[in-house]
């Protein structure tokens, strides 16, 4: 959920930025919140909004302020002033899209839903895939929170159709692929795992190819295709030892030690997971020692 709100953070900062002429302002509240200065941008939210009361992107962006304040119905009736003075059917996309997450901050699921659904049709009429994808992503999410998995794969599905680049084709597997795992679905969850690890080789950040491959040697592991699985995880462990990165190579450890033990391996897996546990410490990492004991606890 977290990335999801700095997507639509980042995609709706680069629609001021780039398509609206705003008022100096406006964009001021715009760049300070995306900058995480809530005192500055509340204050240029203010000064926008005493010179014109009808500063549509000022009162998106002091609906914004209200929201990760807490203050859902501060959001709401900015939003809504700021909706009064809308007409085009993109700048309404714009606006269903920040109540619609206002609700999902306040945890107000249905109503967050039923905005992101205005979120979608909106999209459409303005012929805006990029909006449409972001409400099917977000509803998916909604559902795949609260467990209600076939819901969300529908979701997902849909969103993945509109993929515009391999990037987001790559993140649209692997939530599809995480799904259908979740769904003990695992030859179809590998199948979409397959797809998001090579549209994260060619085209993803060093953390996407990382977290896809270890992903991959998991569901390798569970279709009992374990020397797939061990070459994968391998080659993962060795890049991340490589570049550095620590934790990557101590999550791939982890779900090899899992795949050794899966084949009756289990020194093999005690080493590893010494191994990861010895990165935690080293790193001064808590949030990967909970990762790890989370991995292994009922492991042998």
């Amino acid at each position: 959920m977290k990335l999801q709100i700095t997507l639509t953070s980042i995609f709706i900062s680069l629609f001021f930025n780039n398509v609206y002429a705003i008022s100096p302002n406006a964009a001021d509240c715009n760049k300070a919140f995306e900058h995480g200065d809530v005192a500055a941008a509340t204050i240029a939210a203010k000064k926008a909004l005493e010179i014109d009361k009808t500063d549509r992107d000022a009162l998106i962006c002091q609906g914004r302020l209200f929201s990760i304040k807490d203050d859902l119905n501060g959001a709401l009736a900015a939003f809504k002033a700021a909706n009064e003075f809308s007409t085009d059917a993109f700048d309404k996309a714009v606006i269903a899209l920040v109540t619609a997450h206002a609700y999902k901050t306040a945890k107000q699921f249905p109503q967050a839903i039923s905005s992101y659904q205005q979120t979608i049709e909106f999209a459409q009429t303005a012929k805006h895939q990029g909006f449409e994808r972001m409400g099917l992503v977000a509803i998916g999410d909604i559902y795949f929170q609260d467990k209600q998995y076939t819901q969300a794969l529908a979701f997902f599905i849909s969103a993945n159709k509109l993929d515009a680049n391999d990037n987001e084709r790559g993140e649209s597997y692997e939530r599809i692929a995480l799904t259908y795992h979740e769904l003990n679905q695992h030859t179809l969850a590998l199948e979409s795992q397959l797809k998001a690890y090579f549209m994260h080789e060619k085209v993803g950040t060093l953390d996407q190819y990382a977290h896809t491959s270890i992903e991959l040697g998991r569901y390798y592991t569970i279709e009992k295709n374990y020397a797939s699985a061990e070459r994968i995880l391998n080659k993962i462990i060795n890049f991340a030892k490589k570049q550095g990165g620590a934790y990557f190579e101590a999550k791939g450890s982890i779900v090899l030690a899992q795949l050794k033990v899966a084949m009756g391996d289990t020194s093999s897996a005690k080493d590893l997971i010494a191994h990861a546990k010895l990165i935690a410490k080293n790193t001064n990492d808590q949030t990967l020692v909970e990762e790890i004991n989370k991995e292994t606890q009922h492991l042998f």
